[in-house]
């Protein structure tokens, strides 16, 4: 599942297109050369990889969002609990809190979470 998985530059690709759909590729790529520095054939490389991964449609020169940026980052947050951690989301807890102690409006998010879920 190393398709839910995006390097530092890819990401920031990413985060503008979500910020700014639908938009035409070729704004994409003005937008692409202002905020990267990316050249068209960057912008338009990057841009396939993305659609290939399911993340991003370029339909009649529109770019689109097949996921929203708050799936995408709840799916790859759901792979990494499931990849280190055999899917426990206790097991992730407290290995977080181990070295970050969490506050008490934290907790009390967290229980109100809990507590939803069980009503």
């Amino acid at each position: 599942m190393n398709e839910l998985k995006l390097g530092a530059v890819e990401s920031r690709f990413a985060d503008l297109i979500w910020q700014n759909e639908p938009i035409t590729s070729t704004e994409l790529v003005k937008l692409a050369l202002t905020e990267l520095t990316w050249k068209k054939s960057t912008t338009y490389t990057v841009l396939k990889r993305l659609c290939e991964r399911g993340l991003f449609q370029n339909k009649d020169g529109t770019v689109t969002s097949l996921l929203s940026r708050e799936e995408f980052y709840a799916r790859q947050s759901e792979q990494f609990v499931e990849e280190t951690f055999s899917g426990s989301l206790p097991a992730f807890l407290a290995a977080f809190t181990a070295r970050k102690k969490l506050s008490e409006m934290e907790i009390a998010q967290l229980q109100s979470m809990i507590d939803d879920m069980r009503g």
